[in-house]
């Protein structure tokens, strides 16, 4: 995934800038950088934050990026924001977004005479300079921007600074949002909405799908509208966005206290069991909404030990992150010991940490672990943003099943494996049962989830649920 952050200001940016890009660091453990621009001219620091915090990592940088403009990112990819000098003028930008067609619009670059990409050490091209390069093909930001939007197969959100100002652009079907703060003499463009707040702004607006403005520090203008057709990322709301944000309008804590409140509605007393607990952090609204609407105590039967270990999915190698998950949580075997637990995650992907986790309460000695995912079973990798780091289909637990069940037809029955009334839906979830030793599973339905978030179901992304464009 990724986040970014933007400040327009009368005065110095670079505070506002630095904090208000640090609150983006749930979103990504990669690439941080800021760019900015001022009298003293374009200021740029790009660092890996893979082994350290971004704040860390960026303390010193901050009194040396003098500017009243700047944008700042968090990347769990290419290293960004980059600078270009173009026929357009010097700019600085960074995105959001995954790119599938990237093949194919580098060739039409080198059609078109673009001659060269900086490859990075992998080989690959940042998607971050493709970007610019099908921008500067235009003869204005604006006009560039459009074209990125058309041409883009999956998704592209971006801020782009300019000497005067920042071009802010949602993607065009508003999958990931972008929000303007202000305050006076400054305005501010983040992905979070809560990124602002302790920095002294207020809500102003929240760009639509497809929006593109022009923030200065004096003002925000729309120069390109906002399209009626969205279909934002409903995993924000259940995984990725941090609790205290919103977007649409819906709470992301809210959300999340919504869905344990059906999950429990669903399993409408038909378990017996003595506590309810979410995996830290992001199951643990869920499990409070559960244990409010059902009755039975919540509680924390093992803490998160995060001063060093805050991601589980720090390290780059799945073997690392697994350890790491291991060692990061610690038992409190009173609540534990000889208990029956109900256990809410956000939700099931590799089902390798939710397994280990389960053992991991039996040997302190807990009686039963029922599971109840906060999401529906994961049948289809994300087309449309970076949320993993899984090469294929057969990564999910649920396809690794899917495909040993049904051979070179699964792709044929997938519709059948989302259908929460269908025997094959029944007989999946009893083998994800059996095979991570829970006691039971129930997962959230989908048309929970949709009304968990609140609003109209056509304006949601599900197709890592249901496939489903």
């Amino acid at each position: 995934m990724g986040g970014f952050f933007g400040v327009a200001s009368k005065e110095a940016c670079n505070l506002d800038l630095f904090y208000g890009t640090d609150y983006h660091s749930h979103l990504g453990t990669r690439r941080g950088g800021m760019a900015t621009y001022g009298s003293d001219g374009w200021k740029r620091a790009i660092h890996n934050i893979e082994n350290s915090p971004f704040r860390t990592k960026f303390e010193k940088d901050v009194d040396t990026m003098k500017g009243n403009i700047g944008i700042g990112c968090i990347s769990d990819y290419d290293p960004q924001p980059i600078l270009i000098q173009s026929h357009l003028g010097c700019f600085g930008i960074t995105t959001v977004g995954k790119i599938n067609n990237a093949d194919q619009l580098i060739r039409n670059l080198y059609e078109n005479g673009h001659t060269h990409f900086q490859s990075m050490t992998n080989g690959q091209i940042n998607s971050t300079e493709l970007v610019a390069a099908l921008i500067c093909k235009k003869d204005s930001f604006v006009e560039g921007i459009r074209y990125v939007q058309s041409v883009v197969e999956g998704s592209m959100t971006l801020l782009l600074l300019t000497e005067n100002g920042i071009y802010a652009a949602r993607d065009l079907l508003g999958r990931t949002p972008v929000v303007i703060g202000k305050k006076e003499n400054a305005y501010c463009v983040s992905f979070e909405s809560f990124a602002y707040i302790n920095l002294g702004y207020t809500d102003y607006k929240e760009l639509g799908p497809g929006e593109i403005v022009y923030v200065t520090p004096e003002s925000v203008e729309t120069v390109s509208p906002a399209c009626e057709k969205m279909r934002i990322c409903s995993f924000l709301w259940v995984y990725y966005g941090y609790p205290t944000s919103s977007y649409e309008g819906v709470g992301v804590e809210e959300m999340r206290y919504n869905c344990g409140k059906l999950l429990a509605q669903r399993d409408d007393h038909s378990i017996d069991v003595d506590i309810v607990a979410g995996v830290p952090d992001s199951g643990i609204a869920h499990a409070i909404g559960y244990a409010n609407e059902s009755g039975i105590p919540y509680a924390r039967p093992f803490i998160k030990y995060t001063p060093t270990w805050p991601r589980s999915f720090m390290p780059t190698t799945q073997s690392q992150r697994n350890l790491i998950a291991r060692m990061k949580l610690i038992p409190v075997h009173s609540l534990i010991e000889d208990r029956s637990l109900l256990l809410i995650d956000d939700s099931i992907v590799r089902g390798t940490q939710l397994r280990e986790t389960t053992e991991f309460l039996y040997q302190s000695g807990a009686k039963e672990v029922h599971v109840r995912p906060a999401c529906p079973p994961l049948l289809y990798g994300c087309k449309y943003l970076n949320f993993s780091r899984s090469k294929s289909d057969l990564d999910l637990i649920t396809r690794r099943i899917i495909r040993e069940w049904e051979g070179d037809n699964d792709v044929n029955v997938l519709s059948e494996y989302a259908d929460p009334n269908s025997d094959r839906y029944a007989a999946m979830l009893e083998e994800i049962r059996k095979r991570q030793n829970f006691t039971s599973l129930r997962y959230h339905r989908l048309d929970d989830l949709i009304k968990s978030i609140g609003i109209d179901a056509c304006q949601v992304c599900t197709y890592c649920f249901n496939g489903v464009e």
